[in-house]
């Protein structure tokens, strides 16, 4: 065998060579730049690295890049930065102030013994925006925003495959349209796959030129299977998540809140890539902490921890990632998780409001009231919300008990969130599935044929014109006729399911009195006088009304 050697030079460049993207090697510059000088509160200064020749062989992986930012002299917050392009050339990092005034930052990208560091101020001007939602420490049954102290009556829809649509202007008319119609969060997946609406009974919704059922976090090696996509689980799909935060900024301008579902279905082949034996490792641990990296910075995000969580995980897992979910989100934002007709995380601290599913009637007032009274019972009140109690129109047979029309006509599903508020609770509704060209639970989208919505707007633009978190559900006050909150004394609300009139123990003084007609909006004022067993007036027909009574301040 013929022999060779190389002159020593010419093998120290190749040993040089070969040592290029290794362990040791490192890219040869990074350059800080933050976008702005000011921003509003509850806004976000956003700082952009960008990497001169990136040599990491997952930037996603081998690459950190964290922050600190605060006011001069209080505690800072640190933030997680995020990869925000597959080659490694983008990295961001986005700070979130809460109040105004001059903020020091500081960001430090390291990969591997290579570390670079910035530092700078930014101005936080005051705003009259709503800022975060929080729990009322006040009245621990309701929500208020943060950065007006404005009470929130959570008048949801759900709007799982929003993110489905490709073209976007059809997202932000979904949006327009929720808004006008006094909707105020909605739910929104960010990982599912199927083959289309004929998984839940609704054949009228299919994927096509304009919608997919494919919402994919992560790389698809085979993107148009739906049960094996191949998902490379250490990098991200940046398209998918670049897209949502366009939707989060567009629903954020609207005073809209949205709560992100990190696994819509995860029991269904395709959705969940981790399994068992990779659940809440560090694979899946990656893929909330992006998340909450990205998307963090929105002052009108939620987090749902999963939808279904009963269906593909156990209540340890939800507690572990609830707690995860906690410990990485600097600005606290609200986290929950959807399931089934009870709810086991009452005490997690991470648990910052109830979610249920519970259909139809079985999800109504009693139902509402017991989960009240449990939650007080544990000594932690926290909201309480019947996330999913059938979609109108929606009879996905054998489910539901196989019931037909017209048992969850628009009518049906209004009358029932008047039962949940009237127990002091909250809900989630969905608009029909079923004309051709639209989705409503399902994608969002909806017409001016889906008018169940409106009736809800009446819901909240009744409870928006009092002071309806200082009531409590007391049905010891009135008969069978109706329903009843109260500020005993003060301010009493009585609702007729079915017409018919009641009788009410009331505190001796003198009360102005309205009806207030639950299908159209309006209201008519009745006459009333001292009393203290209070027979209210027939209700105008047979169907619900709403009376109001308000104690009279005198002068």
């Amino acid at each position: 065998m013929a022999r060779f050697f190389l002159p020593l030079q010419i093998l120290l460049l190749l040993i040089l060579a070969a040592g290029i993207g290794g362990a040791d090697a490192a890219p040869a510059a990074v350059r800080f730049s933050p976008n702005a000088v000011s921003v509003d509160v509850y806004d976000f200064l956003e700082v952009t690295l960008a990497v001169e020749r990136p040599d990491a062989t997952n930037p996603f992986t081998e690459v950190e890049v964290t922050g600190e930012f605060g006011r001069p002299g209080s505690a800072p917050l640190r933030v997680d930065g995020f990869c925000d392009s597959p080659d490694g050339r983008i990295y961001q990092i986005r700070f979130m102030p809460a109040e105004a005034g001059t903020h020091h930052y500081s960001v430090t990208f390291k990969q591997g013994e290579f570390v670079r560091a910035s530092s700078g101020t930014f101005e936080a001007r005051p705003t009259r925006g709503h800022g975060r939602l929080r729990v009322d420490p006040a009245h621990p049954f309701h929500f208020v925003w943060e950065g007006t102290g404005e009470h929130y009556f959570y008048n949801s829809t759900t709007a799982y495959w929003l993110l489905g649509w490709r073209d976007e202007a059809i997202i932000r008319e979904s949006i327009d349209r929720l808004v006008k119609l006094r909707i105020n969060r909605i739910r929104v997946a960010l990982n599912g796959r199927t083959t289309g609406g004929s998984r839940w009974k609704e054949d009228t919704v299919q994927p096509g030129a304009n919608f997919q059922f494919r919402l994919e976090p992560w790389p698809a090696a085979r993107p148009e299977n739906v049960e094996d996509p191949g998902y490379d689980v250490t990098r991200f799909n940046v398209d998918l998540f670049r897209k949502c935060e366009r939707m989060l900024r567009y629903a954020r301008e609207r005073g809209l809140a949205v709560s992100l579902i990190f696994y819509l279905d995860g029991e269904d082949k395709g959705v969940d890539p981790f399994g068992k034996a990779g659940q809440g490792g560090p694979d899946e641990q990656r893929y909330y902490r992006y998340v909450i990296a990205r998307f963090g910075c929105f002052a009108n995000v939620l987090w749902d921890v999963t939808n279904e969580w009963h269906l593909f995980r156990d209540e340890a897992w939800v507690n572990q990632m609830g707690a995860f979910v906690k410990a990485c989100d600097p600005y606290q934002h609200l986290t929950t998780v959807h399931g089934r007709g009870d709810f086991p995380f009452r005490k997690s601290p991470w648990a910052d409001y109830a979610e249920y599913q519970s259909w139809d009637e079985h999800g109504g007032y009693p139902f509402m009231l017991r989960n009240r009274r449990e939650q007080a019972a544990t000594g932690r009140p926290i909201p309480q919300v019947n996330e999913e109690y059938g979609y109108e129109d929606s009879y996905p047979y054998p489910w539901g008990e196989g019931r037909r029309w017209p048992a969850r006509i628009a009518d049906n599903r209004r009358r029932l969130a008047w039962e949940m508020v009237m127990a002091g609770g909250y809900q989630t509704t969905g608009e029909r599935a079923n004309i051709a060209g639209y989705g409503g639970w399902i994608n969002g989208r909806g017409n001016a044929a889906m008018t169940m919505l409106r009736g809800y707007a009446h819901l909240r633009d009744f409870f928006e014109s009092i002071p309806w978190w200082t009531l409590e559900p007391h049905p010891e006050l009135t008969d069978t006729n109706a329903l009843c909150l109260a500020e005993p004394g003060r301010r009493y609300v009585l609702y007729f399911q079915r017409g018919n009139a009641a009788r009410l123990r009331i505190a001796d003084g003198d009360y102005q009195v309205k009806w207030f007609n639950p299908r159209t909006g309006d209201w008519r004022k009745l006459k009333a006088g001292p009393a203290s067993q209070w027979q209210s007036p027939v209700a105008l027909d047979a169907e619900d009304w709403v009376l109001l009574l308000e104690r009279k301040r005198h002068a």
